[in-house]
């Protein structure tokens, strides 16, 4: 099945963080960007999921980030 991909908004929504998290995870090598430029999109599958109330929509809980890659470390 091919992957997911999202914008950074979707992105930040769905894994309950802010824009600027999943660029610096981008950044750091804990997510793959695909493609470039202003149409780069963000795999589902490689962001925490949080936790959010079915009928607020309120974040519940907010998972941990994903882990760095072997041998880096965070900016």
């Amino acid at each position: 099945m091919p992957p997911i991909l999202v914008a950074a908004d979707e992105a930040a929504y769905y894994s309950g963080r802010s824009v600027g998290a999943i660029w610096r995870w981008a950044s750091e090598g804990r997510i793959t960007r695909h493609r470039s430029g202003r149409r780069v999109r963000y795999d589902l599958d490689e962001l925490p999921h949080a936790i959010r109330d079915e009928d607020t929509r309120e974040v519940i809980d907010i998972p941990p980030a994903p882990p760095l890659p072997e041998g880096t470390q965070a900016a």
